[in-house]
């Protein structure tokens, strides 16, 4: 049996608000639908990343088969599959799998985002199907998230490496693994075995203590003396300096924090992402609703003035509003709602890419701020998350997190 979201519009308030958007709605979703499909036959089992040429090639050479973001095309394959029933995508998804079976074997290569890697593989190949072997893959990268927990500290260590100024990672927690607190959460229910949803809570915890501030913005990267887990301070990661608003970040954080509120039922993760949720939706009703790099970025550097916008955050966060709206009172719902459907069509509007010539769905993704190659161009993980939130409001989409 598979675990669909509850779809927001059987609500008394969506179903009545639900109708302005139904139209642009349907037309991109046929859109989508198509393109997915002759995108799908190219594609194949290949491991995307970013399309060079207008063509995606295979990020699946040895090294790459541990690279965070190849759970994301798996997860769009998945996700049309559910709504469309065509066994093209599911074929595929299964092919992808089992490619990165491999990562699991050569463990060390892997980081905490083994969620991102496997939730929508091998977890949601499980959902769909009941496979033994994906729930194997799901329940051993759960295995290994767990095993990166820092009992000092109570987070979970992100990188193995040191960063790029050659700092020693090891004491690093990123708002990032928020969205892989789920991989526990779904292991704990899965086995019964409370120890990885402990973990989880711990390491939510923490990130709200030293991630989140008070005004919903949060810093990308808390540093702690891995020994002692004494704090060390906030660094800079992807946004524009140590002080500022990553905005993937915020769409992590929002993201995360309403999941933590699903499996957790914690009134403080729901507050927790309100807030989160808050800042997001008043930086982009100011910004026509598409995401700057950094919200706290340069005034030069907004996304609307220069090559500097982050349509994935934009669509991360749309995907975080319609989780939190499924968890309000029918009094809030249409705040997040139609801040959702905004973002949506704001990046559809001004970066969808609808030629079946060329692959991916959605430009105007930016790895990092401080990355003038990987700025402003489509990124697998911004098309994972627009099919996402398009799926949920089309009432198709299947639980992943």
């Amino acid at each position: 049996m598979t675990w669909v979201y509850r779809p927001i519009t059987k609500t008394r308030e969506a179903g009545v608000y639900m109708e302005q958007y139904t139209e642009w709605l349907n037309e991109t979703y046929e859109k989508m639908v198509r393109k997915l499909t002759v995108q799908t036959k190219r594609v194949g089992t290949m491991i995307p990343f970013v399309p060079r040429n207008g063509r995606y090639g295979d990020l699946g050479t040895p090294h790459g088969l541990s690279f965070w973001t190849n759970g994301f095309w798996p997860g769009i394959l998945w996700q049309m599959y559910h709504a469309t029933g065509q066994e093209i995508f599911c074929e595929a998804a299964k092919g992808v799998e089992e490619r990165m079976d491999s990562a699991l074997h050569d463990f060390e290569g892997l980081y905490h985002d083994v969620g991102f890697m496997f939730m929508p593989s091998a977890v949601a190949n499980y959902r769909m199907t009941g496979n033994d072997e994906s729930r194997r893959r799901g329940m051993h990268a759960a295995t290994l998230l767990a095993g990166r927990f820092n009992l000092n500290g109570n987070f979970i260590r992100a990188w193995n490496e040191d960063d790029q100024q050659g700092r020693d990672v090891r004491g690093y927690m990123i708002v990032d693994c928020l969205m892989n607190l789920s991989l526990l959460f779904w292991a704990s229910n899965e086995s019964k075995d409370p120890r990885f949803a402990r973990i989880a809570r711990e390491h939510a915890n923490t990130a709200l203590k030293y991630l989140v501030r008070e005004d919903g913005s949060c810093n990308h990267i808390a540093n702690f003396d891995p020994g002692t887990g004494e704090f060390l301070g906030n660094l800079g990661g992807q946004g524009y300096s140590e002080d500022s608003s990553w905005s993937r970040g915020q769409g992590w954080a929002l993201y995360g924090y309403a999941l933590c509120c699903r499996y957790t039922g914690d009134v403080t993760y729901l507050d927790t992402a309100k807030r989160c949720a808050h800042y997001c939706i008043s930086n982009l009703a100011v910004n026509n609703w598409i995401p700057a790099v950094d919200f706290r970025a340069p005034k030069e550097h907004a996304a609307n003035e220069s090559a500097r916008p982050d349509t994935s955050a934009g669509v991360i966060i749309a995907c975080g509003l319609l989780e939190l709206a499924e968890h309000v009172t029918e009094y809030e719902k249409k705040l997040y709602f139609d801040a959702a459907v905004n973002i949506l069509r704001a990046c559809e509007s001004s970066y969808g890419m609808w030629d079946e010539e060329e692959d991916a769905i959605l430009g105007g993704t930016s790895l990092q701020y401080h990355n003038d190659m990987l700025s402003g161009i489509p990124i697998i993980y911004g098309d994972y998350f627009f099919v996402e939130a398009l799926l949920r409001l089309k009432e198709k989409a299947l639980f992943i997190w």
